[in-house]
């Protein structure tokens, strides 16, 4: 497209909807003394509500949203009414947050009043707020983009307009901070490589700030630090320097489909599903965890939230410390998340819903939970849908790394980059071509301050024909996310993690989709009259074998963990879960695996692959093997019985311990206690339960 035509794009006023969907939908915001405490504007969402759509417009939200998918795709919303524009603010800094290590330290500017809509100047685009925060004791320096913010607090106030602009550093280092505000103007300047021109009094800005050490300990992520690449197989913290590995939860991929966000709704409501779909039930309320929510936990809007927040303290009250959502799925299979003012405006960004989404991703990192963006699917990710080249609406850019794509990045970047463990997927199943895959891969790179983990999710079929063009120096990627069948996630995370050494750069390689696409990990037996079991094929699997063969499966090979997927045929499936006691078992067994090599003092991060050590060379699913030889050896019994370990190259005296993946606990003696090295040894038989799974530790 050339400049003109992008500039009458972006200029442009999105086609209204009939009455009671667009102008006149209501908008929750601040009460008005003697008033209501709704307003009406011109323009997109409704703000937060289905029920608002009832009560005002008679029928159903799924009519609303047929006639939204009916509009033509329009790249801008109309723009605040001259009559409602606030002065500019002063230029005044405020430094808040709690200033310790790690944690978040919030830098917000009283900068040029602005509108979400407005379209000359853009606040998104055509704005660039850069600060520049300087460790002076040691030198150390970030460039942290920074964002419109409406009026500092629309996650409470529902605000759509303001003068407040924001940046979030998380510091690796008490002392003092020195900052440097860089605010320019200019087309596009958000997204381009130009100057731009400094706009006064804002540009120039400085001041200090002093962070004291951190106070936290445990599961928080502010105990621990940054968890970053670091060349190996496994993310490390930069602060405790412990080494990760996650488990925890893939469903449901709408997660941020929630009721209690504002501008969220769902467009699939009273629309038949798709092949490989569940039935749209509309936005989540995660009613079933309300009770798990907690006094002094975070709501927005006078209690909104505790369903999810609540949420997120049962998953990390179970031992786990990851779960993952889309950011963008307008076009696919949940249709009911998007970061903008509205699903079809790729320009604008709804201040209140990002300020509610990072209450959310901020709440996590407390709790030691390790935030998956994924950031978009396969339906929406490019102009390759269903194989048949053409416009994709609600693709960015077409797939390519434009104008659309870099603002949607930058601007996830700018909110949320702060947080302490997380990675950016490049999508879901994801179709882009290896070029575009790698520019968009190198945005990231260039934008995210804190150089978070990287990864990219593709079909079971399709990674050998995409993770091969990544590999190495040929992409700025550091991991792959794995979809497979669970039957063979230790062979396929093996496959990476080995190729991607030959490559010279070592991937983080989870497994985070399990095959069959419609069963994924089926619930716990007796969940709403379950029985626990899935199939594939003719062939039935339940939890235990997914306890076994992808759990430990992933974990043997060497790979950094796993998230589970619901699929779509079982009870709390993706789309619809908002119960995520419906996998309680599964939990603790994730759980149970994770301690056994945290508490006992695995060094899995040192460790390698060695079926062969144990009759495994073509490591089939028998016995597994994971070494760091002549000093520690892990093997792990599917279905139990004996097994044998080389240790010809070993010597010394070895202790042999076991430990039970079904129930956790301590290390326990089998019928040998002691092996000894230069030859094949036996490892004896467990402590009980002969048939069942045993993990053996062995080192002197």
């Amino acid at each position: 497209m050339d400049l003109a035509a992008l500039a009458r794009q972006h200029s442009r006023r999105s086609t209204r909807l009939p009455a009671c969907a667009s102008g006149t939908t209501a908008r929750r915001t601040r009460p008005t003394p003697g008033g209501s405490d709704f307003e009406t504007h011109p323009r997109r969402n409704m703000k937060n509500s289905e029920s608002i759509q009832r009560e005002r417009c008679g029928f159903l939200p799924g009519l609303v949203a047929i006639l939204y998918l009916a509009m033509p795709w329009t790249g801008a919303s109309s723009p605040a009414a001259p009559s409602s524009r606030q002065p500019d603010g002063d230029g005044s800094v405020r430094i808040t947050g709690e200033l310790k290590q790690w944690h978040k330290v919030t830098l917000t500017l009283d900068g040029p009043y602005a509108h979400e809509q407005d379209n000359d100047p853009n606040p998104f685009l055509d704005y660039r707020m850069t600060v520049v925060f300087r460790h002076p004791g040691s030198g150390l320096v970030y460039e942290v983009p920074g964002y419109f913010a409406a009026d500092g607090n629309a996650a409470n106030t529902s605000a759509e307009s303001g003068t407040k602009w924001r940046a979030h550093l998380s510091p690796d280092l008490p002392g003092r901070w020195n900052y440097e505000v860089r605010f320019v103007r200019g087309p596009r300047v958000a997204v381009e490589s130009i100057p731009g021109t400094p706009v006064a009094p804002y540009h120039g800005r400085t001041g200090s700030f002093e962070v004291a050490p951190t106070d936290k300990t445990g599961r928080d992520f502010r105990a621990k630090g940054r968890l970053q690449y670091v060349g190996k197989h496994h993310l490390q913290f930069a602060g405790s320097k412990e080494f990760f590995l996650k488990a925890g939860a893939d469903a449901p991929e709408n997660l941020l489909a929630y009721a209690d966000f504002d501008g969220t709704w769902s467009q699939k409501v009273g629309r038949a599903p798709r092949p490989g779909e569940a039935t749209p039930k509309g936005l989540k309320t995660w009613a079933p965890h309300v009770r798990d929510w907690r006094p002094g936990d975070p709501t927005w809007k006078d209690g909104k939230g505790k369903g999810l927040i609540g949420a997120l303290n049962y998953l990390a009250g179970k031992g786990c410390n990851v779960f993952s959502f889309l950011t963008y799925n307008v076009g696919g299979d949940g249709n009911d998340v998007w970061p903008f003012v509205a699903p079809e405006d790729k320009f604008h960004y709804d201040c209140s819903k990002l300020d509610q989404w990072q209450i959310v991703f901020d709440h996590a990192t407390s709790l030691g939970l390790y935030l998956h963006f994924k950031l978009e699917e396969q339906e929406n990710d490019d102009n390759r849908l269903n194989k048949h080249e053409g416009p994709v609406p609600a693709a960015l850019d077409g797939g390519d790394t434009g104008v659309e794509r870099k603002l949607y990045l930058r601007e996830l970047i700018a909110r949320f980059a702060h947080e302490l463990a997380l990675n950016w997927n490049l999508g879901e199943e994801n179709t882009l071509s290896a070029e575009q895959q790698r520019a968009m891969a190198q945005y990231i790179r260039d934008t995210d301050p804190y150089d978070h983990h990287i990864v990219v999710h593709t079909f079971p079929d399709w990674q050998d024909r995409v993770y091969p063009k990544l590999l190495g120096d040929q992409s700025v990627l550091t991991g792959a996310s794995l979809q497979n069948s669970w039957r063979v996630a230790h062979q396929r995370t093996l496959k990476w993690v080995q190729e991607s050494e030959r490559a010279g750069k070592p991937w983080v390689v989870a497994n985070d989709e399990q095959n069959p696409a419609g069963m994924g990990v089926p619930p716990d037996p007796g969940y709403q009259g379950h029985d626990g079991w899935a199939l594939e094929g003719k062939r039935r699997y339940n939890l235990h074998d997914i306890r076994k063969y992808c759990l430990w499966g992933n974990l043997m090979a060497g790979g950094a963990g796993v998230e589970y997927y619901f699929g779509y045929k079982l009870p709390q499936n993706d789309l619809v879960c908002q119960d995520w006691r419906s996998r309680d078992r599964s939990w603790d067994y994730a759980r149970i695996a994770l301690e056994f090599f945290q508490r006992h003092g695995v060094p899995f991060w040192e460790m390698h692959n060695a079926d062969e050590l144990v009759g495994n060379p073509k490591h089939a699913n028998g016995r597994w093997c994971l070494a760091a030889p002549g000093r520690v050896y892990v093997v792990y019994l599917p279905e139990g019985g004996e097994a044998t370990l080389d240790l010809s190259d070993a010597r010394g005296r070895f202790r042999v311990r076991w430990y039970d993946p079904r129930q956790g606990g301590g290390l326990q003696d089998g019928s040998l206690r002691f092996v000894e090295g230069g030859g094949v040894v036996n490892l004896g038989r467990p402590p009980s339960a002969p048939d069942q799974d045993w993990a053996v530790l062995i080192r002197p």
